[in-house]
């Protein structure tokens, strides 16, 4: 006969929250805010996972409008507007007659890392934007 401990809120909330999941608007770690698909009455249901409230909001008010997104949304393009200022600025120090196959692995990888980096940033900040402030 075995004796088991008692599974506490704690062990839980640990087997609840989707740990190593990203932001599904600015792909930051989350942080426990999460979103199910309501007219889904079947097991699992489609589930994101959001790093703050102003991104959970931004996702929800875009599902009520259109939940099967295809196209580029106009905050994506704004994003990837954003973005590219900041690829450009990195572009300049490399030169822009550097042929791609001539880039070293460095040059590729802060090229990847700011275009990832700035688009995170500016769907963060559209979201923070668009979601009225919770005030606690």
């Amino acid at each position: 006969m075995s004796t088991s401990t008692p599974i506490t809120a704690d062990d839980r909330r640990r087997l609840w929250h989707p740990r190593g999941t990203l932001c599904a608007v600015c792909r930051q770690p989350t942080r426990g805010f999460g979103w199910f698909d309501p007219h889904r009455s079947k097991r699992p249901r489609p589930s994101v996972w959001f790093c703050s409230m102003p991104c959970q909001s931004f996702w929800s008010r875009l599902a009520r409008e259109r939940f099967a997104m295809v196209d580029l949304t106009k905050e994506e393009r704004a994003a990837i507007t954003a973005t590219m200022k900041r690829v450009a600025l990195l572009m300049d120090e490399i030169g822009w007659a550097t042929p791609l196959g001539d880039l070293t692995e460095a040059q590729v990888r802060a090229l990847i890392e700011e275009a990832v980096e700035g688009f995170r940033e500016a769907m963060s900040d559209i979201a923070r934007a668009q979601t009225p402030e919770v005030p606690f």
